[in-house]
């Protein structure tokens, strides 16, 4: 019974975050200066009434929200007597249909652009967190149980110095030196090389090299040092001594007393760093100009394209919420005592 309520409580804490970002969500990018109609618009022929008619074609001349005229800076009129025919409520009702609108630049929807990007960014971010989840985990593990050695100083004056540098600039440097080396340094793919079967996954493999390296070097020393320092706390137990004295192995004592419970700290990590990654995804997508979600909000923002930017922070932020919680309910798988609290 505990566990259950436990287990309602955090889906209860979950959507109401959810409910809270549909808000924010909508507010958000509304309070951006620029107007969405000549956003990315560099012809000086655009006329008011083609600016009026762009307004009019997707929904840019009515309120924001009823009786809020101030918060709309585009319309200057009166409140519409209809308080459901309005920016806000259209877009809760067609977000509750399942339909994210149309991308004011691209005019597709919103739904098939995440689509075609998503699969995208998983495949990098997923590439760069396993390796920088594995590396980090065994460099932890190395420098704390050689503590004060020449391992444990190394690996720390390397983990504090990657984790020091900029992700754009470290993906600049990593993009010169990679061009050096007949890297392709952009895209998904070769133009025009038209590769089939496995000459195609080892030409995307290719251009994931550099991407995936950027992010693997700036998480990777994150989870080393969080790890180490775990590590280095659970192995001065009075536990592990007598493990010790019972004449168990290093690998032994490791893997059946040590790792599980100095894990814990990482498994908060690891699920935190799944929004942070989307900051450095879009840093890291707009250097190598990987065609996934970071490139498409840059893009998105540049050119106040209210639609997709609505697209990409929700899908964002309910992948955030939901490895949070599933964060939570693994944190307390390992540590019963969670579910007391």
């Amino acid at each position: 019974m505990q566990r259950y309520a436990f287990f309602l409580r955090k889906v209860g804490w979950g959507l109401g975050t959810v409910c809270f970002v549909l808000v924010l969500n909508f507010f958000l990018f509304r309070v951006l200066p620029g107007d969405p109609a000549r956003a990315g618009v560099r012809d000086p022929r655009l006329s008011p009434q083609a600016q009026e008619a762009i307004r009019t074609r997707f929904g840019l001349d009515r309120p924001l929200i009823n009786c809020l005229e101030s918060l709309n800076p585009l319309r200057s009129g009166p409140c519409f007597t209809n308080p459901l025919d309005t920016q806000f409520f259209r877009y809760l009702a067609n977000l509750f249909r399942g339909e994210l609108g149309f991308s004011y630049q691209n005019s597709q929807p919103v739904a098939q652009i995440l689509g075609e990007r998503l699969g995208n960014t998983v495949l990098l971010l997923g590439a760069g967190q396993v390796l920088a989840i594995l590396l980090g985990v065994a460099l932890g593990t190395a420098a704390a149980w050689k503590a004060d050695t020449r391992i444990d100083h190394a690996a720390l004056v390397l983990s504090l110095l990657a984790w020091s540098l900029p992700t754009f600039w470290l993906g600049m440097v990593l993009l010169v030196w990679g061009s050096s080396l007949g890297l392709p340094i952009g895209g998904l793919r070769t133009p025009g090389l038209g590769a089939e079967g496995w000459a195609r996954w080892v030409d995307l493999a290719r251009h994931l090299v550099l991407p995936t390296l950027t992010q693997t070097l700036v998480f990777m020393a994150e989870y080393m040092l969080i790890m180490r320092s775990s590590l280095l706390e659970v192995l001065a137990q009075p536990y592990i001594l007598t493990a010790r004295a019972k004449g168990l192995g290093t690998f032994q004592i490791l893997r059946d007393h040590a790792l599980r419970n100095a894990a814990l700290p990482l498994v908060t990590l690891v699920a935190l760093n799944l929004g942070l990654t989307v900051a450095g995804a879009i840093q890291i997508e707009a250097v190598f100009s990987w065609p996934g979600l970071g490139l498409a909000t840059f893009e998105a923002v540049t050119r106040r394209d209210y639609p997709l930017l609505q697209g990409v922070f929700l899908l964002l932020a309910l992948g955030v919420v939901g490895a949070n919680l599933a964060a939570e309910l693994l944190y307390s798988c390992l540590d019963p005592r969670v579910r007391e609290e």
